[in-house]
């Protein structure tokens, strides 16, 4: 089982940029890392997605162009740089770990087998 800790989240205004981070700990660094976020009363929806090596990303076309994910697997850590931030960004967002199903492309969360306790990004106005 991987553990996964989230940081980086905030409070930030419309326009601005947070760099979310996501610590790794319990296998070796070398699987598929994703990023999905939730709004009450919603399913959670994929954000990002970055293969083991690093050298394919994925993300939904609501942050294509503003969002970039990346990893460092001498760290163990994944990131989202999250920039031209809006308020419809507003979620907790959660990193996974892991993907045991589906496609890399658009992942569902069931195809991940790890996740993170998520950490809160608000987005003002």
């Amino acid at each position: 089982q991987v553990q996964l800790v989230e940081s980086g989240g905030g409070l930030v205004q419309a326009g601005g940029s947070l760099r979310l981070s996501c610590a790794a700990s319990g296998r070796t660094f070398r699987y598929t890392m994703g990023w999905f976020r939730q709004t009450p009363g919603k399913e959670r929806d994929f954000v990002a997605a970055i293969n083991w090596s690093g050298g394919s990303t994925y993300y939904a076309g609501s942050v294509k162009g503003r969002f970039t994910i990346s990893r460092d697997n001498a760290k163990n850590t994944v990131y989202l740089q999250m920039n031209d931030l809006k308020p419809e960004d507003t979620a907790v967002y959660y990193c996974a770990a892991e993907l045991v199903a589906g496609t890399i492309t658009s992942p569902r969360t069931n195809d991940f087998r790890s996740w993170g306790q998520g950490t809160q990004v608000t987005v003002s106005s």
